[in-house]
């Protein structure tokens, strides 16, 4: 394995680290400028807070150079971890976590933009509510709405109507689902404490708290590694769902990717399920 640059010198700064594979090079740019704008307002805030990026090449990425100059001339540090393979999404995620240095620690998919406020309010809030380990966002979709993406615990129906019922059946399962996407508490307003389960596709944490629970479980190659992570993280510190901080997400559910992607959708969830329970209504 080559990496072309270690993250983290011993700083206070925020860590962040993005998997790739064979990426949407347009919406990859697109994820970093936003990365720049949210960082340039956090310096604005926090003058002292570096920045370190790393990349995870799982595989198909090109030459980073240019697109990271942006990000360099603000005085970030990027990197690129190559040469692994195709190691999943959690195995790639922890090997940035292992290098990083920082007081935060960003885990983020390459399809998401972030609010030019996204990063201050979120290390203002850290910095106001010492007790919190974990902050998930307002994610909305290309339309402006919610994905409502902070779970309760799942059954086995809900995964299946969700996943894979087209959308005139899944209209007959429409409370089951709203209350399994927790509906009925978050909003645009509301700090909601402790969901039980939040995406990985923006999860910010303390870094000491992600170093305790030794990042992602490695069993998962992709699908239910979040999950899993967030019920361990219930386990040693809060969550908080803020909605002042807002991301948009561009992906999509597994069902739309292909029967690869339903494979290893159902074998991580029969994982899920044999460490945490099953509950199958």
């Amino acid at each position: 394995m080559n990496t072309t640059r270690e993250l983290g010198d011993e700083d206070e700064g925020l860590s962040v680290s993005m998997v790739v594979y064979r990426p949407d090079l347009k919406q990859l740019a697109q994820t970093l400028s936003s990365l720049t704008g949210s960082y340039d307002a956090l310096r604005q805030a926090h003058p002292a807070v570096k920045l370190d990026v790393c990349m995870v090449d799982n595989g198909g990425l090109p030459d980073m150079t240019t697109a990271f100059a942006d990000l360099e001339s603000r005085g970030a540090r990027c990197s690129v971890i190559t040469g692994q393979g195709n190691v999943g999404y959690g195995c790639g995620h922890n090997l940035a976590i292992a290098h990083a240095a920082s007081r935060y620690h960003l885990v983020l998919n390459p399809d998401i933009d972030l609010d030019r406020d996204a990063l201050t309010r979120a290390v203002d809030f850290f910095e106001s509510h010492p007790d919190v380990g974990l902050l998930t966002p307002r994610i909305g979709d290309e339309t402006g709405r919610i994905q409502y993406l902070c779970r309760r615990y799942p059954t086995l129906l809900d995964l299946f109507v969700r996943g894979f019922l087209p959308a005139r059946a899944r209209r007959f399962f429409a409370g089951r689902l709203a209350r399994y996407e927790m509906h009925d508490v978050i909003n645009e307003r509301d700090v909601v404490w402790d969901p039980p389960i939040v995406s990985g596709c923006f999860m910010l944490f303390r870094t000491k708290v992600l170093k305790r629970l030794a990042g992602f479980d490695p069993r998962y190659f992709l699908y239910f590694e979040d999950y899993d992570l967030s019920l361990r993280t219930h386990d040693v510190t809060r969550i908080a769902y803020l909605p002042s901080v807002r991301v948009l997400h561009h992906g999509g559910g597994a069902a739309r990717k292909g029967s690869a992607h339903i494979r290893m959708f159902v074998t991580s969830a029969y994982r899920f399920f044999n460490r945490f329970g099953w509950k199958w209504l």
